[in-house]
């Protein structure tokens, strides 16, 4: 049983060890900078204003079409209430992410499109302007949440675009369209 048991082992250390890009190189590095759009909660004294991304993302392509990856995003969203004249506020939220991706490429060739996602942490902050009280600012820390982003995009040479939806579990919810480079990960 212990002779089955390492012979398996040692076929699928052989297997993985097989298992790489043969066309691209295996290490890439994402970074793109992006347009995040935060949902509307439907008050109509609450103005929902654009947000901004900058992504990190370094990739190890385990084949031609399976790539694993760790995201490191930012991303800030504002908003506006103005319920009253004299009396508004803006709030900024800023969001961090920490997520382990994975992505599927549909295509090999110049063209690649691809989709995947990915599951981690997002610390959540929030900056506050309140015009009541004299123009005054407040930074709150919101904490941790567990979060997952599903995601679909593609790559031409170096380019990168791609779209995603990060759900967080409340209404910090976001689209982010992403515009950006990659470094590496060629063809070999």
């Amino acid at each position: 049983m212990k002779k089955l048991l390492l012979l398996i082992s040692l076929l699928g250390c052989a297997a993985l060890a097989k298992a790489q890009s043969a066309t691209y190189h295996a290490f890439k590095v994402d970074l793109t900078f992006g347009y995040a759009i935060p949902p509307s909660n439907g008050d109509a004294s609450t103005n929902v204003k654009a947000g901004a991304t900058i992504t990190v993302e370094p990739h190890y392509r385990i084949t031609d079409a399976l790539a694993v990856g760790f995201r490191f995003e930012g991303a800030g969203l504002g908003y506006a209430d103005t319920n009253s004249g004299d009396n508004s506020s803006a709030d900024i939220s800023i969001i961090y992410s920490y997520c382990p991706s994975l992505e599927y490429y549909l295509m090999k060739g110049g063209f690649r499109p691809f989709i995947g996602g990915g599951v981690g942490i997002f610390d959540q902050g929030s900056i506050s302007i309140n015009n009541n009280t004299g123009g005054s600012t407040e930074y709150a820390s919101i904490g941790s949440k567990f979060g997952f982003f599903p995601r679909a995009g593609f790559e031409a040479g170096h380019l990168r675009i791609s779209a995603e939806y990060n759900i967080l579990g409340n209404n910090s919810n976001y689209a982010a369209f992403a515009l950006g480079f990659f470094f590496g990960g060629g063809r070999k």
